[in-house]
This record gives structure tokens, sequence and C-alpha cells, in this order.
């Protein structure tokens, strides 16, 4: 019988518990908001090249501090079925690790997303930034770059496989460009490689200014701002390259 009367209180303890808990969650969930809304036409012609970058620079740090804003993309998805604005274009690498809308806290609507592993330029990445920029509307260009980039590495190592042989030859003019490192210039070196990836960043910015005379044209207007970024995997840290 004793055994039966500390069961049951236990029981009582454990149920109590919980539903303290699950109080307690509920009160968090709803002193939480939860973002809905998208970018407008309105919205957008209103931000300059500089605000947008800000923005992002604000999203990445919310990222790297576990604060991402939380959001309703079924509500989003609804809302930006008709049109979208989004307020920049940005180039990133295939790689798994680097999801662009995370690393810069925004929602569905807020940006462009190109991706081709080593972040480089070809005619249907600037045709898609032209449309981008001079039709949709976005205000930057951002190229990034980053950490333990395998594509980078295999450049580095000279490797042909199939299409990965005609792929990596648009990297190799960022190896070329690294050879005055000091260390060992392998992909083995972590060093080597963060330097390869960040000139293979500048040289897809020279190839974007020097392909597209209407992206050029935007930039020296100050109708859109072209820059570059090295990723860090392990912290989300941001380096800026020129």
């Amino acid at each position: 019988m004793r055994k039966k009367i500390l069961a049951f209180i236990s029981f009582s303890l454990l149920a109590v518990s919980c539903k303290q808990k699950e109080t307690h969650e509920n009160l968090e969930l709803k002193n939480t908001q939860v973002i809905s809304h998208v970018m407008t036409k309105d919205a957008q012609e209103k931000l300059t090249p500089d605000n947008v970058l800000k923005e992002l620079i604000d999203g990445n740090k919310r990222f790297q501090n576990g604060n991402s804003t939380l959001r309703n993309h079924n509500e989003q998805a609804r809302k930006s079925a008709m049109g979208q604005y989004p307020k920049a274009v940005i180039l990133g690498c295939l790689d798994s690790r680097v999801p662009i809308e995370d690393i810069f806290d925004q929602g569905l609507g807020d940006i462009f997303v190109g991706r081709v592993a080593g972040n480089f330029v070809n005619e249907d990445l600037l045709g898609s930034m032209e449309f981008a920029c001079k039709v949709a509307g976005s205000k930057l260009i951002l190229v990034i770059g980053h950490q333990h980039c395998g594509a980078i590495k295999g450049a580095i190592d000279n490797v042909e496989i199939g299409n990965i042989t005609a792929m990596l030859s648009k990297i190799k003019p960022a190896v070329q460009m690294s050879q005055n490192f000091s260390g060992k210039k392998t992909s083995k070196n972590e060093e080597f490689v963060k330097c390869v990836s960040k000139n293979n960043v500048s040289y897809t910015l020279k190839q974007i200014r020097k392909q597209s005379p209407i992206l050029r044209e935007m930039e020296n207007k100050k109708e859109i701002k072209i820059i570059g970024a090295y990723y860090n995997l392990a912290n989300g840290i941001l380096e800026f390259v020129k």
C-alpha cells in the first residue's frame, strides 16, 4: 500500500512539473513575435545599397548569436505568391553547410540566391544578377566564399573528373593569384585554401564588373553595391573581401 501511495505522489509531482513546463513554454511562445510580412515594392524602393548591406550584417550577427528571427513561412509564401521584390542577390557556393537565407537571417522574398560550386560567375549567373538588379530592383550583389571549400581544394589539386574539370577551370585564376602565399601551397594547408578562397571572391567581383556593362554602370551610378565576403563555417563570422 505504501508503495502505491509513493508511486501516486511521484506521478502527481511529474504531472505538475510537466504542466508548469508546458505553461512556461506557451508563455514564451506568446511573448515571441513571429514575422509574417514580406518585402514590398514600396519598401524595396526606399532602401539604399548601404541599408541593405547593414540589414545583411545585422542578420548575420543574429545568426551568430542564435537569435534568428521566427518566421511564419506559410504566411510569407502566400503573401509573396503574386510578386517578389528582393533587396539583394547573393552568389554562394553549392556547399550544404552554407545556407544563405539562414546565415543572413532572411525570409521568403527577401533575397535572390544563386549557387554554384566555387561561387564563380558565368553567362547564366551574370544574366540572373542583371535580372535581379536591373529588372527586379535589388540593391546589392554579394559574392560569398567560405572556409573548407571543396571546390577550391579541387582546383588547387588539379582534380579532373567529368564536367568537374571544366567547372574547376573557372577557379584556377584564383590559384594563380595566390602564388605569392608564403606557406605550403597545398589543399591540406587551410591557410592557403583560405587565401585562394578570398582571391576567388575578388576575381569573381572583377569578372562581374568586366563582363556585365549593365551592372558596372549601375554600380558607378551608386544604384547598387557589388561586394564580397568570406564565411567561417565554425562560427558564422563574415570577413569582407575586396
